[in-house]
């Protein structure tokens, strides 16, 4: 699997952008900044098909035109930073992991999970309101289809990461993640803000207020976990009772 590319999914809030640059920080594997467009090709072989099968190319050949695209604009970023593998971080992927696996049967998958109720409160802050509402239902959904498909892979192809553990275990988490990659593991991954990466300002910024507040340097902390405790209105804590508790029971959230 030492070759195979990688996507990084999870519900939106969830941590992505820190395991991201993480990955990032790998001397073998490029995390370039968020697609977002594969289910727009998804088209090709999808609802577009009965049209498009007119032009007489097998759904194969699509396929392999699609993995060509995407694929190629992934690896030529990686060599043109020096690396050997690619991932993809891009959390809206987690709904389309079939056509994910159908262009790319070889890729590794990694969920990131984190507690659906300090997601919501994360929504509220970068988003609003509004968003944290919509959040209340989707971290619930986002969960179960990535779990429920990763069940249908084999060993090797499907890694969950805990946000919580990630953070407040970096090494063992970051250890096993990249075991379950194939990859040798390198401490400087944990010191990612000392590598380059192609990320826009607001996150650097945003990371860097995070830390203050936390009042730690480290760029692996903590203090955004529980924030559901101070963080939820009785609404937005009725609805994560209405639609998310057996999703947050099943994963041990108490």
């Amino acid at each position: 699997m030492a070759e195979a590319p990688i996507f990084l999914v999870g519900c939106h809030r969830s941590g992505t952008t820190l395991l991201r640059l993480v990955l990032d920080s790998h001397s073998r594997i490029s995390c370039g900044p968020e697609t977002r467009f594969l289910p727009d090709l998804q088209r090709l072989v999808g609802r577009d098909w009965e049209r498009l099968s007119r032009f007489g190319f097998p759904r194969e050949d699509w396929l392999g035109r699609i993995r060509a695209f995407f694929g190629g604009i992934h690896q030529d970023y990686a060599q043109g930073r020096g690396k050997a593998r690619w991932a993809d971080k891009t959390p809206l992927y987690t709904m389309s992991l079939p056509f994910v696996l159908e262009v790319f049967p070889d890729a590794q998958i990694v969920h990131l999970i984190r507690d659906g109720r300090d997601v919501v409160v994360s929504h509220r802050l970068r988003f609003g309101y509004r968003s944290a509402v919509k959040a209340t239902v989707k971290w619930g959904r986002y969960i179960r289809t990535a779990r429920a498909f990763g069940a249908t892979l084999p060993a090797g192809r499907y890694h969950e990461v805990r946000y919580e553990e990630a953070v407040a275990e970096p090494e063992k988490t970051m250890r096993a993640l990249f075991e379950f990659l194939g990859e040798a593991w390198e401490p400087a991954v944990l010191s990612y803000v000392d590598r380059p990466h192609d990320v826009a300002d607001k996150y650097t910024d945003e990371a860097t207020r995070r830390r203050a507040d936390a009042g730690t340097d480290s760029p692996i902390y903590a203090s955004r976990v529980g924030t559901h405790k101070r963080g939820l209105d009785p609404l937005l804590r009725c609805l994560m009772w209405t639609f998310g508790r057996g999703t947050l029971r099943e994963l041990g959230y108490r």
